[in-house]
């Protein structure tokens, strides 16, 4: 059987067979034993599977049909490596394999230069904690995983951050059907080499509005909080934060 090609938007997913989780296990046995036949049917029956983990990469521009491709290269990976004497579900061990491997493929393809030699100390740093994985049946620490390949906690770190796509600020995060809250509104600030003339101002216009938002203003700006902590010190959810800072700051813009 080849996967060479799909298109993507030619698949009605309804006409994508479903295996039951007892079809599965079966199957896996039978592929286990070289049983290509089966190996082929767990793969039709779990592109369902591939086509809504590769939903979550949708809105990154990248082609669909590459990013369906690579998810399938997952899925064959789970299928040949899947312990059946684990009580776990098939797709709870597939669909991190998935997303792994089209996460490796878009590090890859990514503009920004890393040297070989520290993508392929982060490529094995990956592969030792998927084994550790599947074996101890828990995420490996950092300290763990640098064991395992002889080398510093630093080094391994490094490697890891620098594959790690970068993330916009103002991509959402959450939102309660009214305020989106971003990535820039959860990222704190320690920079304590503040404007003092700007600070000034700012304290003019916090004074002139109410204790809630005077206290919601001070620690966001003046402490360089994050909405997190302010809502956690305040005693209100971080929606509820959001949504007084931005009419305070439309009440400063206005005066």
């Amino acid at each position: 059987m080849q996967f060479n090609k799909v298109e993507i938007c030619g698949i009605n997913t309804n006409d994508l067979k479903v295996l039951k989780e007892s079809e599965k296990i079966e199957l896996l046995k039978k592929a286990h034993s070289g049983d290509k036949q089966a190996r082929d049917e767990l793969i039709k029956g779990n592109l369902r599977l591939v086509l809504s983990v590769i939903q979550r990469f949708s809105n990154r521009g990248e082609n669909m049909d590459d990013l369906f491709q690579v998810g399938v290269i997952g899925l064959i990976k789970a299928i040949d490596n899947f312990n059946l004497d684990l009580d776990v579900r098939f797709s709870t061990y597939a669909v991190p394999m998935c997303i792994g491997e089209i996460r490796r493929y878009l590090r890859d393809d990514n503009a920004v230069r890393v040297s070989r030699s520290m993508r392929d100390t982060a490529y094995k740093a990956m592969q030792v904690k998927e084994r550790l994985i599947n074996e101890n049946q828990k995420e490996p620490t950092v300290e763990e995983i640098a064991k395992e390949l002889g080398m510093k906690k630093s080094d391994v770190v490094l490697a890891l951050e620098a594959i790690v796509d970068p993330v916009s600020l103002y991509e959402p995060v959450y939102n309660d059907g009214g305020d989106t809250i971003y990535v820039m509104d959860q990222v704190g600030d320690s920079n304590t080499d503040t404007d003092w003339i700007d600070e000034i101002m700012i304290k003019d216009e916090i004074k002139r509005l109410d204790d809630r938002e005077r206290n919601i203003m001070y620690l966001r700006f003046m402490q360089g909080k994050t909405q997190m902590e302010v809502a956690k010190e305040v005693g209100i959810s971080q929606a509820q934060v959001s949504r007084l800072e931005k009419n305070a700051l439309k009440r400063i813009k206005g005066q």
